[in-house]
């Protein structure tokens, strides 16, 4: 078998494919990829070379197209997926690279180094402009737990600061292990010394961390970014820095990059900035290559391959029984996320009917890859979201029971907090999606866009006064159902066209009458 090595990795790479003919083919363009490509079993790709679908119907010959890092956005997942391509990454390669550079940037920023070298390399000798903090004592706020944020966090705890982390998974197991307090994401932002931010960029970090939610961090906090660009608002940075409200800020990776000379961050005092170096390291850039060639070694010698970012293959006759249920299990999970009260710890995913007779773990993998993508990267598919869920400490079961009566098919998926469980129960009416129960409250709606769920005194005006809260915000409400929970208590559904600001969440759950409110966010997935 051959592989195309289109753009340049690590001889060590080279080496584990030593079985297999391998033709180094560095800086290709994209006529001459597409030129070759139908002669090749496999294909590693770094950032440069353009997988598209274009290139993939003429891989004959493709099997498996590896990308040495973590990202695929240069990779056409779908159309590999639709030919029955495997396409792998190396999720974990870099992950002490960035892990370092986070701790780098967090003491750089924290004793001037940036500003100070720079200043006495132009001769000048500023030895008390450029006193620093120590990090001794401190607390560090790590948004994000995941390995990158675990192992900034088990640094800070060798450096004696006190650790104080958030992430919508983590538990209190996990965190004990740790020796790492378990705090909401305003307890980290309003108590923490410091703050570093490990989250992916989606729909709902995007711009989490601006002027508001930085005006209420302590005066003097020092922030870090080595995650992703876009999650701090890089002109409420520049401001909150000049005014003082953030002593400083160490930062790696922007809106877009590469960034021009007149970025709001350029040139400011007290901020230090990186090329977006995270991941760039010797031995990443060797660690990364070499799980990419294991990756493919395997998968060309008919071996598992762990690191598929793409569905893993089923047999046809089970897929055309479960795969019209994909789309709802992942809603459902996404729906179970918005509503749990704290972090998730076991998912229970019951079925009901003919689904009984197949294999339904995919479903399952579907519930999990919903309520993962909610809150992290879109790279979360029906591979990794069982590995992901296990890493979070997330017990998966599944129960089956065939007798449903009226319905030809339930899905209930039941998730456990700390405070208690909440259960969503769907199936499909006409292949369309539906949930048929909230809470064991019947209800029946598509789900789609925005969920506003809201349980509420049974009087008068309580309704009519979210509608205008609604109205008010240029909110449109679509849809809407109500109905008795108990004698003084009902709930209230809200089918929404748009986004809930925050603050305007915020005034509902302040109501008189209303005992919580939660939305329902479909659209990150």
């Amino acid at each position: 078998m051959k592989v195309l090595i289109a753009d340049g990795v690590s001889q060590e790479a080279v080496d584990i494919l030593a079985d297999f003919e391998c033709v180094k083919k560095d800086k290709l363009s994209a006529e001459e990829l597409l030129e070759i490509i139908p002669e090749f079993d496999a294909l590693i790709v770094r950032s440069a070379s353009k997988v598209t679908a274009e290139v993939i119907a003429a891989a004959k010959n493709l099997k498996i197209i590896g990308r040495a890092g973590v990202g695929v956005d240069n990779i056409d997942v779908p159309a590999a997926t639709a030919r029955g391509i495997i396409v792998i990454n190396s999720p974990g390669g870099n992950t002490i690279a960035a892990t370092e550079h986070t701790f780098a940037m967090m003491m750089a920023m924290s004793r001037n180094i940036a500003i100070a070298n720079e200043t006495l390399q132009k001769g000048e000798w500023n030895r008390k402009q450029y006193t620093g903090v120590e990090l001794k004592g401190k607390t560090l706020g790590v948004i994000g737990m995941g390995r990158i944020g675990s192992g900034v966090a088990k640094r800070a705890l060798a450096f004696d600061m006190k650790v104080i982390g958030y992430d919508p998974f983590i538990n209190e197991e996990r965190a004990k292990d740790m020796g790492v307090k378990v705090g909401t994401f305003d307890e980290v932002i309003e108590t923490a010394d410091f703050i570093t931010v490990h989250m992916p960029k989606t729909p709902e970090t995007e711009g989490m961390i601006n002027k508001d939610v930085m005006a209420r961090m302590k005066k003097g906090v020092r922030l870090v970014n080595c995650a992703r660009g876009g999650i701090i608002v890089e002109e409420d940075l520049r401001d909150a820095v000049l005014s003082g409200q953030v002593a400083s800020a160490a930062i790696d990776v922007f809106t877009s990059e590469p960034i021009p000379a007149d970025h709001p961050l350029l040139g400011v005092p007290g901020i230090t900035v990186t090329p977006h170096l995270g991941a760039s390291t010797v031995e990443a850039q060797i660690g990364v290559a070499l799980d990419v060639a294991k990756g493919i070694k395997a998968a060309l010698n008919g071996e598992p391959v762990m690191t598929a970012v793409n569905m893993a293959p089923v047999s046809q006759q089970v897929m055309n029984v479960i795969a019209p249920y994909f789309d709802l299990a992942e809603r459902m999970g996404c729906a179970v996320r918005s509503l749990a009260d704290g972090a998730i710890n076991k998912v229970e995913v019951s079925y009901k009917g003919k689904l009984t007779e197949v294999n339904t773990k995919m479903i399952s993998t579907a519930v999990i890859k919903g309520m993962l993508s909610a809150v992290m990267e879109k790279t979360v598919n029906y591979v990794n979201a069982p590995a992901i869920a296990k890493e979070r400490n997330i017990t998966i079961t599944e129960t089956k029971e065939e007798d449903v009566n009226r319905y030809e098919n339930l899905i209930t998926v039941t998730a456990t907090t700390a405070k208690g469980e909440v259960n969503i129960t769907g199936t499909l009416f006409a292949e369309k999606a539906r949930i048929i129960s909230i809470n064991n409250n019947r209800v029946d709606l598509a789900p789609t866009n925005y969920i506003l769920i809201a349980p509420h005194i049974n009087r008068p005006g309580v309704i009519g006064q979210v509608g205008s809260i609604m109205g008010a915000a240029n909110v449109n409400i679509n849809g809407m159902q109500v109905g008795s929970t108990t004698e003084d208590k009902s709930l209230m559904i809200l089918s929404l066209d748009n986004e809930v600001p925050a603050d305007v969440l915020k005034l509902v759950v302040n109501m008189d009458g209303i005992f919580d409110a939660k939305v329902i966010n479909f659209n990150v997935l």
